[in-house]
């Protein structure tokens, strides 16, 4: 029960992160390198300060992959946050929740997965709640363009995350804590230079607001969540996990609606619904599957 309790936690951190990154007055490429950077030494201290020995060594494969998946981590960053700056947070989630779907619809050509007929009609009922998100424009044409554009950055992050979950599952024999810590490392890595050379930074235009919720967005949603995700999930079945991680979705929409004042159309309910159900009974299946063969697992820790 415990576990289950921290989990949920952690799915509720990562919900909120949109109401803090939608008032932090940097670009999205800054906010993506300070959560690389600040998660990647949190999670590095707080190993050395429990005792935890961490175990850097691997494959050059290994290596690769982890270059390649920090890299993708830190642009689906961008994406997302660009997401929450163009339209309201439920509907930069919404968008981005579509990255269970990639993974479904690209896992037989990537990983060699068969196809089966729930995975087809999860990928299908998807498609359809993202032709309802879609289809529910504001009435001026620059709030409309505005929507679009954030719901097509949303789906740009949902690529990028789908490579990510991708590419970590063609990592082998190497412990999930140090490849959440190494990604983040490198998506600081490789962000830095973008940063330096195609963004400006205004530092006078940093208010206290905004440096406070630039912390809590490294510390908290990144940090601390990622060292209690890995706490947690060790002790969990694959499909509890599946069925908790919801709570991120839901609780981002419930959030921007709450705080943010931000409501859905219709369309977006619907398209939501859709959405989220197919992202949530193709994991399940999958999680199911899973634990037929090899048995309850703890995910990757």
């Amino acid at each position: 029960m415990k576990e289950k309790l921290l989990f949920s936690l952690v799915m509720l951190i990562f919900g909120s992160i949109g109401l803090f990154v939608k008032h932090i007055a940097l670009p999205s490429g800054a906010v993506a390198l300070f959560r690389g950077a600040s998660g990647s030494l949190f999670l590095f201290l707080a190993a050395l300060i429990m005792k935890n020995r961490l175990r850097f060594k691997t494959t050059k494969r290994n290596r690769i992959l982890l270059l390649l998946s920090g890299s993708a981590l830190g642009l689906n960053w961008i994406f997302l946050f660009e997401a929450y700056r163009y339209t309201t947070v439920s509907a930069a989630t919404l968008a981005y929740y579509f990255a269970p779907v990639l993974v479904m619809a690209l896992s037989p050509f990537v990983l060699k997965e068969k196809w089966t007929a729930k995975s087809a009609a999860c990928i299908a009922v998807a498609m359809a709640g993202l032709f309802f998100i879609l289809g529910q424009g504001e009435e001026s044409v620059a709030g409309g363009y505005s929507r679009l554009a954030g719901i097509g950055f949303g789906l740009l992050a949902a690529l990028f995350f789908a490579g990510v979950v991708l590419l970590n599952k063609c990592i082998k024999d190497f412990p999930g804590y140090e490849t959440a810590l190494i990604q983040l490392f490198f998506a600081a890595l490789v962000l830095f230079p973008y940063v330096a050379a195609a963004e400006e930074i205004h530092l006078s235009r940093l208010d206290g607001r905004s440096v406070v919720f630039l912390l809590i967005v490294g510390i908290v949603h990144t940090g601390l969540a990622y060292f209690l995700y890995f706490f947690a999930i060790k002790k969990l079945p694959t499909q509890t996990v599946a069925v908790l991680s919801y709570f991120d979705p839901v609780s981002a929409v419930a959030m921007s609606a709450l705080v943010l004042k931000e409501m859905l159309t219709w369309g977006q309910v619907v398209g939501g619904i859709f959405i989220l159900g197919a992202a949530f009974f193709g994991e399940f299946f999958a999680a199911k599957s899973m634990e037929k063969k090899t048995g309850p697992e703890g995910g990757q820790g």
